[in-house]
């Protein structure tokens, strides 16, 4: 449960290996999260933040293997998860790949890669998690969904259907949960400086895994259902989506 103050005490992360996913729980456990799990595909790898997480005040932290491509083993990794340590107050789903779309164009098994992690992997572990976060009667589930989900462009369009169909999944359970205690947080960040977009051209408007760690607590606080990093993306996109196709078709993005 929350503490008196309103502070999150239990975190459970699917894709904790992400930067933002680093930077938010750093900020996490400085406001008095106690309780951490951490999944990802390989839980040895996080050895080092769970140790830097300890230092940093966090008095239990757990690691455990979660692939995102294992839809099969989902349902069954919630349930363990919140039988091991009681609730969990804070969900953050960061797990995702980018792809290469020049790939993907060609070859079906790529683009399919990057919907059954994206899309697939988001609905199959976003069910089980409502379910158990609907019958302890409070939570919050945060999403790291992406400003590429707002309208599919040429250079990036399967990875932005993937992000747009993630998006209007949890879009939907949030509206399901009302009057549950549980919601849902949808984070669009544009281009973020992370391990992932290393080597990578920076769009307009960058930004960083810190500004989406600050972004997500302070979306938090204020119970948004939806942020934008940087806040400034919010009308642009607003602007895109409304460019008649061929006019968009012709735009260098």
């Amino acid at each position: 449960m929350e503490d008196a103050l309103g502070a999150v005490q239990s975190v459970l992360v699917l894709g904790a290996g992400s930067d933002i996913a680093r930077a938010t729980l750093g900020a996490l456990v400085g406001r008095r999260a106690r309780t951490i799990v951490l999944a990802a595909r390989d839980p040895g790898s996080l050895t080092a933040l769970a140790a830097e997480l300890r230092d940093l005040g966090a008095e239990r932290v757990e690691t455990v293997a979660f692939d995102a491509r294992d839809t099969a083993s989902h349902a069954a990794l919630i349930d363990d998860v919140f039988a091991r340590v009681g609730d969990i107050d804070f969900a953050l789903l960061t797990f995702g790949v980018l792809g290469d779309q020049e790939v993907a164009e060609r070859e079906g098994d790529a683009a399919v890669d990057i919907a059954r992690v994206n899309y697939l992997g988001s609905v199959s572990v976003g069910v089980p998690l409502a379910q158990k976060m609907r019958e302890q009667g409070h939570g919050a589930i945060v999403v790291l969904s992406s400003v590429a989900g707002e309208r599919a462009r040429r250079s990036n369009f399967v990875y932005g259907s993937s992000k747009a169909g993630m998006d209007a999944f949890f879009q939907g359970l949030d509206d399901s949960l009302v009057g549950s205690g549980v919601r849902v947080m949808i984070v669009r960040p544009g281009f973020v400086h992370t391990k992932m977009t290393e080597g990578m051209d920076a769009a307009p408007l960058s930004t960083t895994a810190d500004a989406v760690a600050d972004a997500i607590i302070r979306g938090l606080a204020r119970g948004s259902h939806t942020v934008w990093v940087p806040g400034t993306l919010r009308y642009v996109m607003s602007a895109l989506r409304h460019v008649p196709r061929p006019v968009f078709r012709k735009l260098p993005i």
